[in-house]
């Protein structure tokens, strides 16, 4: 019975370790519920120097913070299934060429899709790619989300131009990210003391 008892008990710990924030509209609720992530965050931004609201913002519009994540599938006849549209996955939304090419540029050969730490630093990493390749500040979410969607090719090609679905929720991640801002600015000092902290006032 007791080893019944603990195996639930790890199960149920490992499905709050994966599971989605409770709210992903408020990066310090964010941080809060996931304690660890604060500091993966803060990692991937001093080393790619790139601010974790946009890093932040930029995963919430890939996965909503959903760790395996994967595409929708394709149909054929609209029922046969075919597939998924990419073979994008996990956090980042990255796919296999370009995670692949992250592993190589950045030495992180254990990285995985699925775990939050190695995702934020692909999202740092890549936009510390888009500022050096491509000019793009390093706090313009909006056109770093462009250039994460479309790849740098696209991006000075402007392949964006004739998308403006694709302009639309670079808007949202831009807004996203300076909410993230606005937000963090509140609760950084107490995280920065170890998180749980700002949970007990």
């Amino acid at each position: 019975m007791k080893a019944l008892v603990l195996c639930l008990a790890i199960l149920s710990l490992a499905a709050c370790t994966t599971a989605p924030p409770r709210n992903s509209g408020d990066i310090c609720a964010i941080f809060k519920e996931k304690d660890d992530w604060y500091d993966d965050a803060s990692d991937a931004s001093k080393r790619w120097n790139s601010p974790i609201p946009v890093m932040m913002s930029i995963m919430y519009q890939e996965s909503a913070f959903v760790a395996n994540a994967k595409p929708p599938r394709k149909y054929w006849l609209g029922f046969i299934p075919a597939g998924r549209m990419s073979d994008a996955y996990g956090y980042p939304q990255a796919k296999d060429a370009t995670w692949r090419w992250y592993k190589d540029k950045s030495g992180n050969w254990g990285a995985d899709r699925d775990d939050f730490a190695d995702a934020i630093d692909f999202i740092g990493w890549y936009n510390s790619v888009s500022t050096r390749t491509v000019g793009i500040a390093n706090h313009d979410a909006y056109s770093l989300y462009l250039a994460y969607h479309e790849g740098h090719g696209g991006f000075k090609r402007r392949t964006f131009a004739k998308k403006a679905w694709l302009r639309r929720v670079a808007s949202k991640v831009s807004s996203r990210a300076n909410t993230y801002t606005a937000q963090l600015k509140r609760c950084e000092e107490d995280l920065k003391k170890g998180g749980w902290f700002f949970g007990l006032f």
